[in-house]
């Protein structure tokens, strides 16, 4: 036990407690209720992508330190996606660093590119590891709040130019959007791209949901946008799109002078990880349209079971255009607090959600909001939007 007054946590990090996530996750095991909470699937990904892991297990591949920046298969392998789905073109070599997870990829970018004193731009809500990496790295988050306008929440273009001082060296930029599940327009990164050049500011896309974007959205790098590529750090990964989260697979694309700042933070988190995985997720890169186009077809039709239910429960339902995830407005059941709300929710209906204020610095902005993940089985969402249903009618 140590003597010394001085508190035992880090100060930039006292801020933050247990995630939002493990409490819920508790609160689901105890009380056996549906985790629509945490965003991860509860079916596998492809077989040939797994046995692909298996099969370098078993030769070897991967069980020992793989090459620092990835190995040379999965950095051409993202390469080639890059240049396949969108017209980027990236050196292997230089400009491709494989990381672990894009949870590493925002840490090790954020620690390496702010100094203490450096505004970092977030939308929020936000993901909660960008608070707690740019608090890391010393930097002060202002965050611009995507607010409800009609069925999706939109960001003001005039808002964000306003937000932007002679301190901002970044704009974090999440599309398509965890939580709301809004996907920027065209117009909007376009807005974006001209304001960054404009104040030469960094970028840093978190698009680790590139490939689950339904209906008429579609997804644009910002990257592609004029005078973006060299100064946007454009991070993805493999678990949301091919269903194997634990695998902790990302990556970060930019210039080479970006990939080397970026490295030389990341060199000292995880050094190398995943090895096996690597060789798999290469494999799982080259897999043909038609995959993608299945997955996001089966997401949809998911996203539509649970938004039918959420409805019916008497929720009000934002447009899901990408992600994994349902923003859902509890004001018509009477209630105004979702973090109340959902940690009554398990013992009243045995269906577990986020509210989404924990991922607001403005939290009044998003008290009423509760996120619901539809990446689970079929019959796991009826069962859910059962139970809800059930609840609200007092049964």
């Amino acid at each position: 036990m140590t003597s010394s007054a001085r508190p035992l946590l880090n100060r930039r990090l006292a801020e933050f407690g247990t995630t939002i996530f493990a409490e819920m996750s508790a609160l689901a095991l105890k009380t056996g209720s549906i985790n629509l909470g945490q965003g991860f699937p509860d079916t596998d990904g492809p077989e040939e992508v797994r046995e692909a892991a298996v099969r370098a297990l078993r030769d070897g591949r991967g069980n020992q330190y793989p090459p620092g920046p990835g190995i040379p298969e999965l950095r051409t392998a993202i390469a080639a996606h890059q240049q396949r789905r969108y017209g980027l073109a990236y050196d292997p070599g230089t400009e491709v660093l494989v990381t672990a997870g894009a949870t590493e990829a925002i840490a090790a970018s954020l620690l390496a590119l702010v100094e203490p004193g450096d505004e970092v731009i977030a939308l929020e809500p936000y993901y909660d590891s960008y608070a707690a990496s740019i608090a890391l790295a010393g930097g002060t988050r202002v965050p611009v709040t995507l607010r409800p306008d009609g069925d999706r929440f939109r960001l003001d273009l005039d808002e964000l130019r306003d937000a932007v001082t002679g301190r901002t060296r970044m704009l974090l930029i999440n599309s398509p959007h965890n939580p709301t599940g809004t996907v920027l327009t065209r117009e909007e990164l376009a807005f974006i791209a001209e304001l960054a050049v404009e104040r030469d500011l960094l970028v840093i896309t978190d698009e680790v949901y590139e490939h689950l974007v339904f209906d008429e959205a579609e997804h644009v790098p910002l990257a592609t946008f004029p005078g973006m590529r060299e100064r946007t750090v454009t991070i993805s990964s493999a678990g949301k799109t091919f269903s194997f989260t634990g695998w902790k697979v990302g990556w970060v694309t930019a210039s080479p002078e970006l990939v080397t700042a970026v490295r030389s933070a990341k060199q000292y988190l995880t050094y190398v990880s995943a090895g096996p995985f690597q060789y798999a997720v290469a494999e799982a890169l080259a897999l043909p349209g038609s995959y993608y186009t299945g997955l996001r077809d089966d997401l949809r039709a998911k996203r539509d079971v649970l938004a039918a239910g959420l409805t019916e429960a008497g929720l009000s339902v934002f447009r899901t255009a990408g992600t994994y995830f349902i923003t859902a407005d509890i004001r018509p059941l009477g209630e105004s607090d979702g973090v109340a709300f959902c940690r009554a929710l398990p013992e009243r209906a045995g269906v577990v959600a986020i509210p989404t204020a924990v991922f607001y610095d403005h939290q009044e902005a998003g008290a009423p909001f509760v996120r619901f993940a539809f990446c689970k089985q079929k019959e796991v969402l009826e069962e859910a939007a059962r139970r809800l249903k059930g609840a609200a009618a007092g049964g």
